[in-house]
């Protein structure tokens, strides 16, 4: 298979692409920080990636992804598969009371990924071919009181991804919404740690499972839908007294 992963340096997106490099796939990969990228690509060699391509992109800035995704696919030829697993982890706080703050992190959660879906979905359609996944989060489920910048941003690409299912799904490309709970991972490392959370090599088996199985929406570890179901079911007047 030919796999495009797209914010590559993340621990989810590292674990992933060493399962396929470990199959034998060809991978071309798009982060923004050099040198963990070229690291990542020399890994991934050893591993047994048949062609580990790769492209260093500031995935904020939208105007430069076209020219990174029209790369990807002259490198590879066409694509199989194409992962988007880019984010960050606002300051709830801060971004409350500070808007330029809570743009930032929309644009990187939210907006930069509606932005890379937009041209994936063209290349997919003109291929007739391929699955699209995006790595989203159960703080879109619903929005709670620590991280609601976060969720709905994440809330808006779950959205957009149940519609945009829809619409490829004439041109035989399938759409994958995987929502991760709890992870260990750089990004949350600040953060304490309990009987829910889960590794990044975990998270991404279940990505790998669940692009071959074609699932539409899939819960990291599968536990977690049973969890947001019956947060889903809680009454707003309750709800909105909950801090968790």
């Amino acid at each position: 298979m030919k796999i495009l992963i797209i914010g590559a340096t993340s621990a989810i997106a590292k674990a992933t692409a060493r399962i396929y490099a470990e199959r034998k796939h060809e991978l071309f990969l798009i982060a923004r920080n050099e040198a963990r990228l070229n690291d990542l690509a020399a890994d991934l060699d050893v591993r047994g990636a048949q062609i580990v391509g790769h492209s260093v992109v500031d995935l904020t800035k939208h105007r430069d992804h076209g020219k990174a995704i029209e790369g990807a696919f002259s490198v590879l030829d066409s694509v199989d598969v194409a992962l988007i697993c880019h984010g960050s982890l606002p300051d709830q706080a801060a971004s409350e009371i500070n808007f330029k703050l809570a743009e930032k992190e929309i644009n990187t959660n939210g907006l930069s990924v509606i932005s890379l879906l937009t041209i994936l979905s063209q290349k997919f359609k003109a291929q007739g071919s391929g699955t699209i996944a995006v790595i989203t989060s159960v703080a879109g489920d619903r929005g709670r009181q620590p991280n609601f910048v976060y969720g709905a941003a994440k809330s808006m690409v779950s959205t957009y991804l149940q519609g945009m299912r829809g619409k490829l799904l004439s041109y035989k490309v399938h759409v994958v919404d995987i929502r991760p709970g709890l992870v260990d991972s750089p990004m949350t490392a600040h953060i304490k740690k309990g009987l829910l959370w889960s590794s990044p090599e975990k998270i991404a088996g279940k990505i790998v499972r669940s692009i071959a199985a074609r699932k539409h929406t899939v819960y990291a570890p599968g536990y977690w839908r049973g969890i947001m179901f019956v947060v889903r079911l809680i009454p707003e007047f309750i709800f909105k007294r909950l801090k968790f």
